[in-house]
């Protein structure tokens, strides 16, 4: 009996996805539960599993293929046993969307991108409602090609980009011909930008449109903490599993100063300020695909090894591209750690609809003038507070910096949340 393996839910906010790499070929055997594709989406990547034992005998939606939420990717016959003599995975040329199962209807002219009309009782995304907003259209008046007539994201792009043609087609002969695209050269490559690295562009150019977006630095002595692990780095290991790093100690004073300074833990809605009694910090991480932000959450309550254990397993998950939609919600301010690679001063972007990010850099030791006038070697380390300037008045931002560097200077103020 054959079985269609479909787009699973993908999250909150997330109605569409790319399909990636297909992990199996037509005629071969899959076992119940076994990953047969992989699913990128601007936040995560998704395995999709069999649902039961047999054979695949169909891909329906090509690697490279926009699919929606429930939209038909191939099928598997239950109970077969298979072979290992498959076909090639096809590629798509130019990622269609793959849409709910329907039997193939023979060629007919090109149409364009929407094909029935959008369903007023369906939500818009977020990122349609911002289209929609930002171009003063109006949904009823767009091609809708999304599950149920929902509107995506690619049909209003879609529909500016018609505008646009029929817009230049009618001015008049004399108007400037629009630069064509640039030649390749035959010493690159092109490939297409991933849709997690789009997404991440996409928020980066928001949080600077959106938001009044400042930096404040400060330099913090990293001295005490190096103290501390060195005295306390093998014991902790072998009780906890996990190395002690600068991340726990940095998470516990973002917090000291979110207390103090409610402001930079909170948001903006529409006219009101949204303050969060809770502390949700991201961590940003590199993974192979670009920047992701893992939250670990109540980081008020968790003990410096339970946040330690956590950051390790959201890195070894981004490394493998594991990070699930849930770890990537949310969050009430992060802190993002350049100095892994080797950066000594940079100024973080925020993540919206965050109002802070701290950035943290490169410890390196420098000349400082100490309190009784000599000159030592100390390890330095700069630090930067982006936040937003609608929301978090200056005085705010600088003490609540100055707040985390002298938790990190003195960390036993941190056990004693003092």
């Amino acid at each position: 009996m054959a079985t269609d393996i479909t787009v699973p839910a993908l999250g909150e906010s997330v109605s569409e996805a790319t399909v990636a790499k297909w992990l199996k070929k037509v005629g071969e055997a899959i076992a119940a539960d076994e990953p047969l594709v992989e699913l990128e989406t601007d936040k995560v990547t998704v395995e999709v599993n069999a649902p039961t034992a047999g054979a695949l005998t169909e891909i329906v939606a090509a690697e490279g293929s926009e699919v929606a939420v429930g939209a038909l990717l191939g099928r598997l016959e239950a109970g077969a046993s298979g072979t290992t003599a498959a076909t090639p995975v096809p590629k798509a040329e130019a990622a269609p969307k793959a849409e709910v199962a329907s039997a193939p209807e023979p060629a007919a002219a090109p149409a364009p991108a929407g094909t029935g009309t959008a369903n007023p009782d369906l939500p818009l995304s977020p990122a349609v409602r911002k289209l929609v907003a930002e171009n003063s259209l109006d949904p009823a008046t767009i091609p809708a090609s999304g599950k149920d007539g929902r509107l995506t994201k690619d049909d209003v792009l879609g529909h500016l980009q018609r505008a646009k043609a029929g817009a230049a087609s009618a001015a008049p002969a004399t108007a400037a011909a629009p630069a064509a695209s640039r030649a390749d050269d035959p010493r690159e490559e092109r490939v297409p930008m991933s849709r997690l690295r789009r997404r991440i562009a996409e928020r980066l150019k928001q949080a600077q449109d959106d938001a009044a977006m400042l930096t404040t630095f400060n330099e913090v002595d990293m001295t005490a903490i190096l103290d501390v692990r060195a005295r306390y780095r093998d014991a902790f290991e072998k009780r906890h599993g996990v190395r002690l790093g600068f991340m726990s100690f940095f998470v516990k004073a973002a917090v000291a100063a979110l207390r103090e300074f409610p402001t930079v833990n909170a948001e903006i809605d529409g006219t009101d300020i949204v303050y969060k009694n809770y502390y949700d910090i991201g961590v940003a991480v590199g993974g192979p695909q670009g920047l992701v932000v893992p939250v670990v959450r109540d980081c008020d309550t968790k003990s410096f090894a339970e946040i330690e254990v956590e950051i390790a397993g959201f890195g070894r998950k981004a490394r493998d591209g594991k990070l699930t939609m849930e770890e990537m919600t949310g969050g009430t301010f992060t802190i993002s750690n350049g100095g892994v690679y080797g950066s000594l001063m940079s100024t973080p972007i925020l993540n919206p609809p965050q109002s802070g990010i701290l950035g943290m850099h490169k410890t390196m030791p420098r000349p400082m003038v100490m309190p009784d006038g000599s000159i030592q070697a100390r390890p330095m380390m700069y630090l930067a507070l982006s936040y937003d300037h609608r929301l978090v008045d200056g005085k705010e931002a600088v003490s609540s910096l100055v707040r985390i560097k002298e938790g990190i200077e003195d960390p036993q103020r941190l056990l004693l949340d003092t």
